[in-house]
């Protein structure tokens, strides 16, 4: 049996300790939303990317960061957005092809190309319909976009957004085309309206952890937020740490 340190606990922020003002990344404002896929909390988010760096221990290496259960790809955007001197490569990938659509768009405003084509839109819409809204949003993009034309004139960030169902690993060996992920951080989906439900016979999320090991290296860390009625456990992974807020519980893991 694999070595289990595990400790539980009500969530406290270690790392992203300040409110700090997200208005011009909420989602649906610059970056798109996708109905059916709620946004999730951009402090949250943070802090688990945080937590997931200091349990690798790489130093200041750049990571690969690969979500095989994307939705948009909103909190993936994000994390790039706010710590992009610690990102190189982010891959996404959702069984759903109008999840896939909106997570390139969402990716893409990581480019200035990107940037620019979501200014065209956002001033098409001032235009169209004067709302307050729009025209708050112009102000967050221009903002935002000065940003991104900034950092990636040091180091772009790689993307790749590919069709595939998570707990199958041909299909995700397919899109991921033998890169070694780093660290893996998803939100699996749950609710009344979600497919993703297991049974005696089969465990999605334990399919995925099985299929995310081709993938992985022993020093990779695997992230997983779900609702509390969801068993994430699987015996060739050390559970290291797990918190919950809210109805969310965060699974932190590495290769055994």
């Amino acid at each position: 049996m694999p070595e289990v340190c595990y400790t539980f606990y009500r969530m406290e922020y270690k790392f992203a300790t300040e409110r700090s003002n997200y208005a011009d990344l909420a989602s649906g404002h610059v970056f798109y939303s996708l109905p059916g896929y709620p946004a999730f909390p951009i402090r949250l988010a943070s802090e688990i990317y945080q937590r997931c760096l200091a349990l690798r221990g790489q130093g200041n290496s750049p990571c690969t960061l690969y979500d095989p259960c994307c939705g948009a790809a909103y909190h993936l955007s994000v994390i790039a957005y706010l710590h992009w001197d610690s990102v190189c490569r982010i891959i996404c990938s959702d069984i759903d092809a109008k999840a896939v659509q909106l997570a390139e768009r969402n990716l893409g405003l990581l480019t200035p190309v990107g940037m620019e084509r979501r200014v065209r839109e956002i001033t098409a819409m001032v235009r169209l319909y004067d709302k307050e809204s729009h025209k708050g949003a112009l102000e967050s993009i221009i903002r935002m976009q000065e940003q991104i034309n900034l950092l990636t004139a040091v180091r772009p960030i790689q993307t790749r957004v590919f069709q595939a169902n998570a707990s199958q690993v041909a299909s995700l060996r397919e899109g991921l085309l033998d890169t070694y992920i780093d660290m893996v951080i998803t939100d699996i989906p749950y609710g009344q309206h979600s497919q993703w439900e297991g049974t005696e016979a089969h465990n999605p999320t334990w399919a995925m952890l099985e299929a995310l090991l081709e993938f992985l290296s022993p020093q990779s860390i695997v992230a997983i937020a779900s609702d509390k009625s969801r068993k994430i456990t699987h015996e060739r992974y050390n559970r290291l740490e797990k918190f919950q807020l809210g109805k969310r519980y965060v699974v932190f893991m590495r290769p055994a």
